[in-house]
């Protein structure tokens, strides 16, 4: 997933796929489901030529494709309008722009305008409730992390780490510069409470760490630390964000070392499933505290709360989101689009 409804606001990692891109592709155009199968397709014309693909995909729709990156020629397609718009900055060198807005049969557009702007009120309100929410939902969040921090054992957090470093990487150091990725794992969605994509990120691991660890135990922390230890030898490193917090490390993968971490607690859970799965406890750094688990009961209510009010308005979002969609793609002139959507793969 390249974009997320996040406690800090929309937030994506797309600024490093285009850092990394030969090319990047900059779809403009309202919110529309034409992109999702121009995507697919573009993204057939290059598997059907050998080429391994990475797919990105619509947060609210999580049937429909917001970007592809093309590995190996490293080219980079993505719809750049909506939620979060983004600008080329090397036109004419490394960023190209194909603009959509003139594919519509402005008559009809006038004619159901009042109609889609009513849609488009009501999608905006409610995102920006659904907003308000999750935003309410990380400082509560926050609270739950500050309370379990000040009874971590943190002396056995530190050695954890240390000992982990010498298990996964021990003496070997590769002549080469790390090459580093960063996905977000999930995010709110329309289908109720969140979606994450950790299973198609892992599958190719051998080995899967599941860390078990309650809010404030250090999860990202070892992660990060991992990660960095990585970089410096030499291994590649995907990154993968928390959906709720964007500055929250959920996941790190080692792909030479076909090994993956990844945070296994709620919202989602995993348990080992599969050979080479382990659990990595942190829940046994944290000493016991009756007063702090009867703060803790009152926080994880009022974060449930919370979380359930972002994901009804995020549903009432798509809702009116998709009507507006709907009415809008009906306005399509198809022979424009065709002949925007030929300019996608004309420069192989």
């Amino acid at each position: 997933m390249g974009t997320a409804y996040t406690g800090l606001g929309i937030s994506h990692k797309y600024d490093k796929l285009m850092t990394e891109a030969a090319e990047t592709v900059f779809l403009k155009c309202p919110p529309t489901n034409t992109i999702s199968t121009a995507l697919n397709e573009t993204a057939m014309h290059f598997i059907k030529r050998g080429y391994d693909i990475d797919r990105f995909m619509d947060p609210i729709q999580l049937d429909k494709t917001d970007a592809i990156f093309i590995k190996g020629p490293n080219l980079f397609y993505l719809q750049a309008s909506h939620p979060v718009a983004l600008e080329p900055t090397d036109l004419g060198g490394r960023h190209r722009v194909i603009s959509l807005y003139d594919m519509y049969e402005e008559a009809k557009l006038r004619e159901m305008n009042e109609t889609i702007a009513g849609n488009r009120g009501e999608a905006e309100t409610a995102l920006e409730k659904a907003m308000n929410a999750l935003g309410e939902a990380k400082k509560i969040h926050d609270e739950w992390e500050t309370v379990n921090i000040g009874r971590m054992i943190w002396d056995l957090h530190v050695q954890t780490i240390a000992s982990l470093k010498e298990e996964l990487f021990g003496t070997i150091r590769l002549n080469k510069k790390s090459s580093v990725s960063h996905r977000l794992i999930g995010s709110m969605t329309s289908n109720g409470g969140a979606h994450d994509y950790i299973p198609s990120i892992t599958h190719a691991s051998e080995r899967r760490l599941l860390i078990k660890g309650l809010p404030g135990t250090g999860k990202s922390t070892l992660m990060r630390a991992l990660g960095a230890e990585a970089e410096k030898r030499g291994f590649d490193v995907l990154y993968g964000w928390c959906g709720l917090d964007p500055s929250g490390i959920d996941l790190v993968q080692f792909p030479e070392l076909s090994i993956c971490l990844f945070d296994a607690t709620k919202p989602h859970a995993y348990d080992p499933e599969r050979p080479g799965d382990e659990l990595l406890d942190l829940v046994k750094m944290c000493t016991d505290d009756e007063e702090a688990e009867e703060k803790i009961g009152t926080i994880r209510e009022a974060y449930q709360e919370k979380i359930m009010d972002a994901d009804g308005y995020m549903q009432a979002y798509a809702q009116a989101r998709n009507k507006m969609i709907q009415d809008m793609d009906s306005a399509i002139q198809q022979d424009v689009l065709h002949e925007k959507l030929a300019l996608l793969v004309e420069e192989e």
